[in-house]
């Protein structure tokens, strides 16, 4: 099978304050803010001038921290993670940021997935003459980093006597990297006592923005992060989304730099931030997420009138919480009554990203729990953001059979999912989708409903596009198996077929122990 290396979907942020400041307040709050990318681990490495200071653990992130911790986490620039579960990335020997302190010392926290991770760890080991201590890819991702900055590596003496690092050698240490490394990568990092970097892949598949808070003294304070929600919640303002294939460069002293570090970048941004992911009071890419999920509210209830114009829908009800936006703007469009027909408990994690199947099916019950009045005699329209295995949707559509629903419609923001997203999604294997080998009406009857709606892509494509960004494109190879980058092989896939089904993933969850040792800077238990 291969080793596996994966990182999947994340939440980063990193935070350049004020010098003599201490940030390890805000990047909690900020991750508190990030929590529905990874509920799995959370970590958070600090610069004190030239010393770091990390927290890292499986857990969420108000778990992981506590205020013994917050003291340690001194210093006024730093950088945070959360994690979500996936094959082969369970343990907290992988939770992140990530170190090597080989040269200068360089921390990273990464979202997104690499395609040749396997292939450049080789040669990390071969010819690069470095040792890859764990199976994420974020640790490759830094290592070649580290490696393309230490060729670079002039050491000249500062005035005092320090390391001198020019940007320009990081600016260059990161075009190379986008020529060596493959997939959708966002990263966040620091350079011990220099300052703080950021850059996104060529295509702009993984999100990051940014933003500055001034003060009244005149210093400016920066923040980068997956979501403007951070941003918002924090008290920055956004600027802008970190262009494909750019690096941003925010020194000690907070001077920013800036620059395009591949030579052909092309904006791709991956649509299932607007389905599912993201927070609907973010921004991505300039397009607001709580507008795309209206948006495509508004084409699915087009939709259902083209097909089905007598439709008889008494109500429509969202699956919390993704669902929800889209819901409403579709009975806005049928004329029919909006409804909360389930009651979420929030504290149950999300059962797309939980990691077997069993444990997936046993959450459903926990997690919603149907108003039987809202159903009783009605036929109801049922709106998710997506369809993938089809357990989840199996279960409620049988809930509200149950509390006495007429007829049960079902409908999907997103077009049937039918291969694997390879850039940052965990998403199963292909034979698992419910979509694998089956017809609409097909899936339908697999999952109970009267009737079964989809979203054509072009709709969602169009529900994702606002006048400024008219023309752009979206990595939709979840829906069309069509990739961004061009080295995504048969074998590749194959591989993450193996990897990616359910009886892998039990396997991994059994075998894994519960602490593997790492080499890293020191984390304070």
């Amino acid at each position: 099978m291969g080793r596996q290396l994966g990182t999947a979907m994340c939440g980063i942020i990193g935070i350049a304050g004020q010098p003599g400041s201490n940030v390890s307040k805000m990047l909690y709050d900020g991750l508190l803010v990030l929590q529905h990318r990874g509920q799995d681990a959370a970590g958070i490495v600090t610069c004190e001038e030239d010393h770091l200071h990390l927290r890292k653990s499986n857990g969420l992130v108000r778990d992981v921290f506590h205020e013994r911790h917050m003291k340690n986490l001194k210093g006024s620039m730093g950088i945070g993670h959360v994690r979500y579960p996936t094959a082969g990335t369970c343990s907290s020997a992988e939770a992140q940021p990530l170190y090597v302190n080989s040269p200068y010392g360089i921390t990273i926290a990464h979202n997104g997935n690499l395609v040749n991770a396997e292939q450049q760890a080789r040669q990390l080991y071969n010819d690069d003459l470095r040792h890859v201590n764990t199976s994420s890819d974020s640790e490759v991702l830094l290592n070649v980093l580290a490696h393309e900055l230490q060729k670079l590596g002039k050491r000249r003496l500062k005035i005092e006597d320090g390391l001198y690092l020019d940007v320009h050698q990081v600016f260059k240490a990161v075009r190379e990297v986008h020529y060596r490394v493959s997939g959708g990568y966002a990263v966040i990092g620091m350079i011990n006592g220099y300052g703080m970097f950021a850059f996104r892949d060529p295509h702009g598949i993984r999100p990051l923005v940014y933003g500055k808070r001034e003060h009244e003294d005149g210093h400016t304070e920066w923040a980068i992060t997956s979501e403007s929600v951070a941003l918002d919640t924090l008290g920055f303002e956004v600027i802008r989304d970190v262009a494909p294939g750019e690096c941003v460069f925010i020194t000690m002293g907070g001077e920013i730099y800036e620059l395009q570090c591949h030579s052909s970048p092309k904006l791709q941004s991956c649509i299932f931030e607007y389905v599912y992911f993201a927070r609907p009071d973010s921004v991505i890419d300039g397009m607001s997420v709580h507008k795309a999920r209206l948006n495509m509210g508004e084409s699915l209830a087009e939709k259902i009138i083209r097909m089905k114009p007598d439709h008889e829908i008494d109500v429509v009800m969202p699956i919390p919480d993704s669902g929800r936006y889209a819901a409403i703007q579709t009975a806005m469009r049928l004329g029919v009554p909006f409804r909360e027909g389930f009651v979420k408990n929030r504290y149950v994690g999300r059962t797309f990203i939980m990691p077997g199947q069993a444990q997936r099916q046993d959450s459903v019950r926990k997690k919603l729990n149907p108003l039987p009045s809202e159903f009783a005699g009605k036929t109801v329209l049922l709106v998710d953001d997506s369809i993938v295995r089809g357990n989840t949707s199996r279960k409620i559509v049988q809930m509200a059979r149950e509390v006495g629903a007429k007829k049960v419609y079902f409908a999907s923001s997103a077009p049937p999912l039918l291969h694997p997203n390879v850039y940052g999604i965990d998403m199963p294997a292909r034979s698992e989708y419910i979509a694998h080998g089956q017809s609409i009406d097909e899936i339908g009857k697999a999952i109970g409903a009267d009737l079964l709606v989809y979203q054509d892509l072009e709709d969602l494509i169009a529900a994702c596009t606002n006048k400024e960004s008219e023309g752009r494109e979206f990595d939709t190879s979840c829906f069309t198996g069509e990739y961004c980058t061009e080295d995504v092989s048969e074998e590749y896939l194959e591989m993450l077929e193996l990897q990616r089904n359910d009886a892998a993933k039990n396997h991994t969850e059994e075998d894994e122990p519960e602490e593997i040792d790492s080499i890293d800077i020191h984390n304070e238990d």
